[in-house]
């Protein structure tokens, strides 16, 4: 059966449920909506939970800046067994009779913090010679990825008891939880891998932005879009360039516009948000004297007067 595509545009921030992948998340939009377009930022492992951001049409352009920016997690480390997926779902490798006081979680925790080097779960999403690790790793193939550099903000002990801990994260893109649990069982000489993963914030989106996947189905859609969230939000930490209409019109088309002193002082390479009133306009950079659009956001409903 053929529908017609449906011109949204914004964020939609669903609370991920457990045992659920993301793309997964996505089919189930796809199905609801109908949208021309959509795509999510920062993948979710299917045991964990929490904020997981979809983007709707002209919000597609702006994944990238909510991949790079920091992500929050709680998560949950079972202590005294390592596993092969570093969570609850892989088989045992190893187990250890030692359990960790909390001053000696204390005292390594420093050493997690900062950038670190990293050595993603052997099940994973990342590819191998374009396959994907967790899927060789499947098929009994032996996997051998490399340490890679991350960046952890924060990292401190919500709860505690000897035979589990609760943590809280702040981290960059591309770190792994899974791996911060299992390499701090090691580093304590008791092993340890996630028993609990929930993400609590993704760039801009936090849990009071988000949905639920049931809620939205139950509901169902009927072209109200009071849920979303604004495209700009994604933008939030990028410098805002006030145009007027002509200015929005040039960008628009994919023309540069001039440095004009009604611009604050922006450096040569700098990115901006071109913005006309409450609308986005496009993203440009600072080169030669002029903004050139390396992004431009064209949407049915808002036409430049």
């Amino acid at each position: 059966m053929a529908y017609t595509k449906n011109q949204i545009d914004g964020w939609l921030i669903v609370d991920k449920p457990y045992e659920m992948g993301s793309t997964s998340v996505v089919t189930r939009l796809k199905h609801l909506f109908h949208p021309t377009k959509i795509g999510h930022a920062g993948t979710l492992d299917p045991l964990a939970t929490g904020v997981l951001p979809i983007a709707f049409g002209q919000a597609t352009k702006t994944i990238p800046y909510v991949m790079d920016g920091k992500k929050t997690y709680t998560f949950e480390v079972s202590w005294g067994v390592q596993t092969e997926t570093d969570d609850v779902q892989g088989e045992i490798m190893a187990q250890s009779d030692r359990r960790p006081s909390r001053e000696e979680i204390e005292k390594i925790i420093p050493e997690f913090i900062g950038t670190i080097l990293q050595k993603p779960p052997v099940y994973s999403a990342l590819k191998i010679q374009g396959k994907r690790a967790y899927d060789l790793a499947r098929a009994g193939t032996i996997v051998e990825l490399s340490e890679r550099p991350v960046v952890i903000y924060s990292l401190k002990i919500l709860e505690y008891t000897s035979d589990k801990t609760l943590f809280e994260v702040v981290c960059g893109k591309g770190t792994y939880v899974r791996s911060l649990g299992r390499d701090m069982g090691q580093k304590l000489g008791c092993l340890g891998h996630i028993t609990q993963l929930r993400r609590t914030q993704c760039g801009p989106f936090t849990l009071e932005h988000a949905i639920s996947l049931e809620k939205l189905e139950k509901t169902g859609y009927n072209g109200d879009t009071s849920f979303f969230v604004s495209v700009l939000t994604a933008l939030d930490d990028i410098l805002a360039l006030a145009v007027n209409g002509t200015e929005a019109k040039e960008l628009r088309q994919g023309k540069a516009i001039i440095a004009t002193s009604r611009f604050p002082l922006v450096k040569e390479g700098t990115v901006c948000k071109a913005v006309y009133g409450s609308r986005l306009v496009a993203l440009v950079k600072r080169e030669d004297g002029c903004f050139k659009p390396f992004r431009v956001f064209l949407t049915l409903e808002e036409k430049i007067e």
